[in-house]
């Protein structure tokens, strides 16, 4: 069920319904709750095969580089204090990986993911604003610190995994 609440939470609610998912015959996505909540929603499973290493090809390739990238910003050892004491982990900042590769340019399509999807590029937090404000509450300079550097470290991870 809590796989299921994700998918409702990060993909149905943003993008909606899929028509089709691509899956490695994962035992999780292929029990009776998922093939009836599939035929529920009209969304077709579609399996890769070792007789088709081109789709599975793709979808390896895609868990590799996300792999090197997680590696590198994890290795960046990203943890961030904030003026209160409270410390924000890698998993907290893990948004920033997803806002930079999908902000990225990628060598196949010579444009980004977020690009090619919504039709914009999707800004990144930037030091324009605070130079104008005579005063700035911590905690929201603290957020606004936090996600720039882990934008920051996680651009620079893809641009080293490529």
């Amino acid at each position: 069920m809590y796989t299921a609440l994700l998918f409702w939470n990060k993909i149905i609610s943003t993008c909606g319904v899929p028509k089709i998912i691509m899956s490695d015959r994962d035992s999780k996505f292929t029990c009776e709750f998922w093939t009836n909540l599939y035929d529920i929603l009209g969304t077709k499973l579609a399996f890769s095969t070792a007789y088709h290493p081109q789709t599975d090809g793709l979808v390896e390739r895609m868990i590799q580089t996300m792999d090197e990238i997680l590696t590198r910003f994890c290795a960046y050892g990203m943890e961030y204090q904030d003026h209160e004491g409270y410390t924000h982990d890698w998993v907290t900042l893990l948004p920033a990986v997803q806002l930079a590769y999908n902000t990225s340019q990628h060598s196949t399509t010579g444009k980004s993911p977020s690009l090619l999807e919504k039709g914009w590029k999707p800004l990144f937090p930037v030091d324009h604003s605070k130079k104008n404000l005579l005063t700035i509450h911590p905690t929201a300079m603290d957020l606004h610190d936090m996600w720039k550097k882990a934008c920051d470290t996680a651009a620079k991870c893809i641009s080293e995994a490529k």
